[in-house]
Order: structure tokens, then sequence, then C-alpha cells
């Protein structure tokens, strides 16, 4: 860039870059890599929400990237639990630096635990929360304490520290199932009621730290036998509903979308019907298009394919055939983890 623009409007330029030229642009100059290389330049950039999106296909030891696909950064590519040191590994593919972080809690007969990821949009600090709930069989009724117990890890510190204030209902169990939509992770949750179980979705507040539940449509909330999950769709939050066909015995997965964030008001927005076996929704292009695992229980091998739900029709993309079943992780292109040493542990 020419002398004569003044630097302020230079680093402006600079921040609406990728992280691949951000990387090659440290060589410019001193001044360039000082300020690509600073604090708060990471954090500018990090909030920037310009910035390609991609997803990641793994499946047995190959990773593969969509570059067409919108996400966000999950986090950790994966959460390795042993009985000796449980940890979670965070893992920025951009500028390929990772992080592992011991976990707080064990896993044991009357407990399980469910961990959520996300980055905070007001500080850009990563944040991982831990939620410790006694399992659906043990009987509330004889519990009188600790029946719900949250951490929550903040990046920047490198510590954990409990949360005590505004924890959900002792009655509510909090399912693996989460996504991240700005500043709230989601999970599927449900009420453990005496005659039946009543679904919701649990949210944590990653700028306030609070649990909120946000409520479900009758007719998703009160599905016993339905197997849901929760999605990004766009910058929306979708609820996958799983079912079997009762007139065709396919296995069947319905898309909704919470209208503007408004509770208990979710649009259905069409249904996916596998062609054989069973199928699990991964993640949504930018287009809205859902990348979707096919099963054939018979050949036990999984496709990879792309639902057109104008046309009504499933399209199979190269990765067909794999005998084990794939994982997709969406992330956004950020500098977060740069200044830190690879496979650090904290």
């Amino acid at each position: 860039m020419s002398d004569q623009i003044p630097f302020h409007i230079q680093e402006d330029i600079i921040k609406r870059l990728p992280v691949k030229p951000l990387l090659q642009f440290r060589s410019v100059s001193k001044a360039w890599k000082s300020l690509i290389d600073s604090s708060e330049f990471i954090a500018a950039h990090s909030a920037h929400h310009t910035h390609p999106q991609h997803l990641l296909v793994k499946y047995e030891d190959l990773l593969v990237a969509l570059m067409d696909c919108c996400g966000y950064h999950w986090g950790p590519e994966t959460a390795h639990r042993s009985l000796k040191s449980p940890k979670t590994v965070l893992w920025n593919p951009s500028v390929r630096k990772s992080v592992v972080v011991d976990m707080p809690n064990m896993v044991c007969g009357g407990e399980v635990t469910a961990v959520g990821f996300g980055v905070c949009p007001v500080t850009s600090d990563p944040k991982i929360v831990e939620i410790t709930q006694l399992r659906s069989w043990v009987d509330l009724e004889s519990e009188t304490s600790d029946l719900w117990k949250a951490k929550v890890y903040t990046l920047s510190s490198g510590k954990w520290r409990n949360v005590s204030s505004n924890l959900p209902s002792k009655s509510i169990r909090v399912t693996w199932s989460q996504v991240v939509i700005d500043r709230f992770i989601y999970w599927c949750a449900y009420h453990m009621l005496t005659i039946h179980t009543h679904n919701l979705i649990m949210s944590f507040d990653m700028t306030d730290e609070n649990f909120r539940v946000v409520d479900l449509p009758d007719n998703l909330a009160q599905h016993t036998q339905t197997e849901l999950s929760v999605s990004k769709l766009r910058e929306s939050l979708a609820m996958l509903q799983y079912s079997t066909d009762t007139d065709t015995d396919k296995h069947v997965c319905s898309v909704w979308m919470m209208e503007h964030g408004v509770q208990r008001s979710f649009t259905k927005l069409f249904t996916i019907s596998a062609p054989h076996g069973s199928m699990t929704v991964l993640r949504f292009r930018k287009s809205g298009q859902p990348i979707i695992e096919v099963k054939d229980d018979l050949a036990e091998s999984s496709d990879l394919a792309v639902y057109d739900s104008n046309a009504e029709h499933i399209n199979n993309l190269e990765i067909c055939g794999i005998t084990n079943s794939f994982r997709v992780i969406s992330y956004m292109e950020t500098l977060l983890l740069f200044l830190r040493s690879d496979c650090s542990s904290y």
C-alpha cells in the first residue's frame, strides 16, 4: 500500500482480508507484522463477519474441505475422554494451531456430562461449557442438591469456574446435540415429567453466562418417541425431527426453523425421505440445502449427499460407500490461537 494512505485506513482494509493472505502479509513490513500479531487486531479480525466460512467433512482418517458451505467454527475437532485424563482439543484449521484443555469432571455411574463450545462475539474469547447432571433413571424426589452443575472455561484466563446462578430446573436433562448461533449455545433438552417427557431447547448466553429455556410448539414438545436435534440454518435456529413415515415405512426428517428468534414460533420448511435405510442431517450449506448422511443398513455403508428441497431430490456427492459414519464440522476463518504454540496444554 502507498505510504500516502494513513495507517488506520490500511488497518481497516487489512482487517477485512482472509487468514491466508494475512499470514503472508506479515512479511511485507515490520509495521504490518506488528499489527497482525497484536492481540487487539486478532480480536477485531475475529469479530468481523465477512470472512469466508467453510465446512470440514471427516470420515476415518480423511479430512475434506467443502469450500462453498457455510457454518461457524464449532471449536473442538474432537473431545477425547479417558479415565485418567479427560481432555478437549480446541483446534483452529485456519492457522493449524490447537490447544488441549483439561476437563474438570469425570463421568461416573449416576451422572452424565454434556459439553458446549462457542466464541463470545463481544470479547472474541473462546468458551467451553460443561454441564454435569444426574442420569434420567435417578429418582429426582430422593435428591435435594447438586442435581445440576455447570462450569465455564475461558481461553483468555485458562481456568474453569463455577456457574452458580440461574441454573435450570433439576428435572431438565440436556443432550449432546448442540449448535452456536450469534452469542448463544443451544442444546436439545427435555423435562423429566411424571408421565411423559417434554422436549425443549436449552440456551447459554456467552455474554452474560445465563441459561435460558426455549419453548417448542406443542407438536414438537410432545413427541416423546421422536428423535430431535438442533442445527443452524443460515443464521437461524433449526430443529430436526426424525421419525418413520407410517405410509411408506421410510425414515424421514422434518426441518423446522425458528421465526425471527420468537419462542414457540417454528415453521416446517420441508421433509426429507431416506431412499433406503436411515439418514442424518449433518449441516446446512449457505444456500440452505442440507448435507445428509444416507446409511445402507444391509451393505453397512454410508453415502454423503445434498438434498434439493425444490426438486425434492437427493444428490450424492463424490464421497460414497464409506463404512464408517461421517462428521461435518463448521468453522469460520479466524486468527484465534495464532499466537499460541501448537498443542499447548491448559
